[in-house]
Parts: structure tokens; C-alpha cells; sequence
């Protein structure tokens, strides 16, 4: 049910905003018009106002006078201009919520100090686009569980989520941040895979397309079954899955997705680092 009171305000509007602000009016956490945008390029606070009826500035000043919740969204390397350029105006009642990847809690609470802004970090992934992202949730020294159940809550519009302690985040970027990357990789395979064995690109694209989406539909709509036991729904003694399989584990293909994860995951540490 909408906010009757409260505003929302978004420092910065890209894509994973624009992907929020459709997840929220679609969960009715936010009416339109208790929205707004500080975005300073001007085609695109017209596309945003446009497409969502919300109101769009071009600095973040009458946000932080309007909206009590404010999220965060621009690119990690001007965080700390935006925060120290900002932090005269944002107090103990200010809630942010940031979705900049690598800038951690304390990064941002030290550029907000003396007041004590209650800060959440959130680490979304791109298909929050289509409304099925996974996101983690972290909450700052001064966050209370109230703030913590909002922004859950503003994050569930748009996919699953879940709250984790701030230090598994790098491993959060490593699997659900990285993630994407990896299965789009798969699926280009699967569709080059398929033109090698005689099929049209444009059958082998549907065919693969389908298959990974379908798997990821029946793993999640058998919660009781683990993956190994849906693999062997689909592996007959001598026949032609255990066949492709034995293939992918001589290449050390779980090895390799491991080592993926966790090589994004260590990346993601030296990033916080700065």
C-alpha cells in the first residue's frame, strides 16, 4: 500500500533507478507524484517524467528539503563528491540508501559526519531491469529496523532480497553482482553450440533462450529438490546428458564457475579498498 505522507527521492537516475521507481509504482509503495529524481541530464529527467510522471530536478537540493528516504544511485567514483557536496543538508533524519557497488558504510558515514545520517547499502544486479534481481541488504551503525524493513521492502518490488553483515557483500558482487555475466556467457555458448551441430542462429538463440529460462523455472518452482536431483531428471543411464556432462566435468566446469565467483569477489575487496 502507497506512502500517504512520505516522499522518495532518487539521487541519480539511470537505469537501476528507473527499474526501481517501475518496481515501486507497480508494488504500490510510492504513488508517482511522491517521487522524485535529481538527474542532471535533461533528456533523461524528460524521459523519466514522461514515462513515470515523476518529479524530476536537475541537483538533489529539493530532495533532501522534500524526502525523508533518499536512494542513492550514481556511479561509485563521484560518491564522494555528491555525499560531501550534500552532507550540510542531510541529518538524523534523513534515511539513504545506496546502491553505489564497492563504497562501503563507512565510507559514507565518515563523509556524513558529525550527523548521524542512518545509511543502508544495497547490492542489486542488473535484472532488476526486469523486475528479478537479487539484492543484499546492509544496515548502517545509525540504520534502525524500520529503515531496514523499507528499503526490503522497496528492493522486493524489484526481485528477491535479503539482508546480510556488510563483509559477505564482496561475495554477493562475486555471485549475484557478477552473475548475469556469467550466464549470459553460458547462453552465448549454448548458441554457438548449437550452430556447430547444424542449427539456425536463430532457432539455436530461441532454443537456448528458453532452456535456461525453463530450468530456472522448474528449479524454482521445486524448492524441495536440490540441483543435483533435477540433473538427474534429465540424466538416463548411457544416454545423452550424461554423455554432455562428462565433457563439461573433464573440462573442470564447476571448478571454473567457482573460480569465476571467487576471483569477482576478491575484485570486489580491492575495489573497497579504493
Amino acid at each position: 500500500m502507497a506512502s500517504e505522507t512520505q516522499s522518495l527521492g532518487f539521487i541519480g537516475g539511470g537505469q537501476m533507478a528507473e527499474a526501481l521507481i517501475k518496481g515501486i509504482l507497480a508494488a504500490d509503495l510510492y504513488r508517482a507524484e511522491q517521487l522524485m529524481v535529481a538527474e542532471p541530464h535533461g533528456p533523461r529527467r524528460e524521459e523519466l517524467a514522461e514515462r513515470h510522471g515523476v518529479t524530476v530536478h536537475a541537483e538533489a537540493g529539493p530532495l533532501l528539503a522534500a524526502c525523508p528516504v533518499l536512494i542513492l544511485a550514481v556511479k561509485p567514483q563521484v560518491v564522494a563528491a555528491v555525499l560531501e557536496h550534500y552532507s550540510g543538508q542531510l541529518g538524523k533524519d534523513h534515511l539513504l540508501i545506496s546502491i553505489a557497488a564497492g563504497i562501503t558504510l563507512t565510507f559514507m558515514e565518515e563523509r556524513l559526519a558529525p550527523a548521524p545520517v542512518r545509511v543502508i547499502r544495497v547490492m542489486p544486479n542488473t535484472p532488476a531491469l526486469v523486475l528479478a534481481a537479487a539484492s543484499a541488504l546492509s544496515p548502517g551503525r545509525h540504520a534502525r529496523e524500520e529503515d531496514l524493513q523499507l528499503a526490503r521492502r522497496i528492493f522486493a518490488a524489484v526481485g528477491e532480497a535479503v539482508v546480510l553483515e556488510e563483509k559477505l557483500l564482496d561475495a554477493v558482487t562475486g555471485l549475484s553482482g557478477s552473475g548475469p555475466a556469467y550466464v549470459f556467457t553460458f547462453l552465448e555458448a549454448l548458441i554457438d553450440a548449437g550452430v556447430k551441430v547444424g542449427l539456425s542462429r536463430e532457432v539455436a538463440e530461441q532454443l537456448a533462450r528458453q532452456t535456461i529460462l525453463g530450468s530456472v523455472r522448474l528449479a524454482l518452482a521445486t524448492p524441495e529438490k536440490n540441483p543435483a536431483a533435477l540433473r538427474a531428471m534429465v540424466t538416463s543411464p548411457g544416454g545423452t546428458t550424461i554423455a554432455g556432462l562428462h565433457v563439461l566435468e573433464k573440462g573442470g566446469f564447476r571448478g571454473l564457475v567457482m573460480d569465476a565467483v571467487e576471483a569477482a569477489t576478491q575484485r570486489s575487496v580491492e575495489l573497497g579498498r579504493g
